[in-house]
């Protein structure tokens, strides 16, 4: 485990841009890896969805992966009031 979000994804992917932008606007500071420039990150990503490729995959500093989260569960997931 560690202390930093990350966020796994690509730029194309507009669940990806979501997901910064409400991790941005919320002020919540996070890592982000490219899964098409990162072989590693890829790999990271299937395994931890039993090998399918879905993103991002939020990977939260307690261990726990979201993965396509929507921003209320990403509220939820990071304690922070939603409407």
């Amino acid at each position: 485990m560690t202390d930093t979000l990350t966020v796994y994804g690509a730029t194309w992917c507009g669940d990806c841009v979501r997901t910064k932008r409400f991790l941005d606007r919320n002020g919540v500071a996070y890592a982000w890896i490219d899964t098409d420039a990162d072989d590693t990150a890829r790999d990271y990503v299937q395994r931890v969805q039993d090998g399918r490729m879905s993103i991002p995959v939020v990977a939260l500093p307690d261990g726990r992966h979201l993965v396509e989260p929507a921003d209320k569960e990403l509220a939820e997931a990071l304690g922070i009031a939603w409407p």
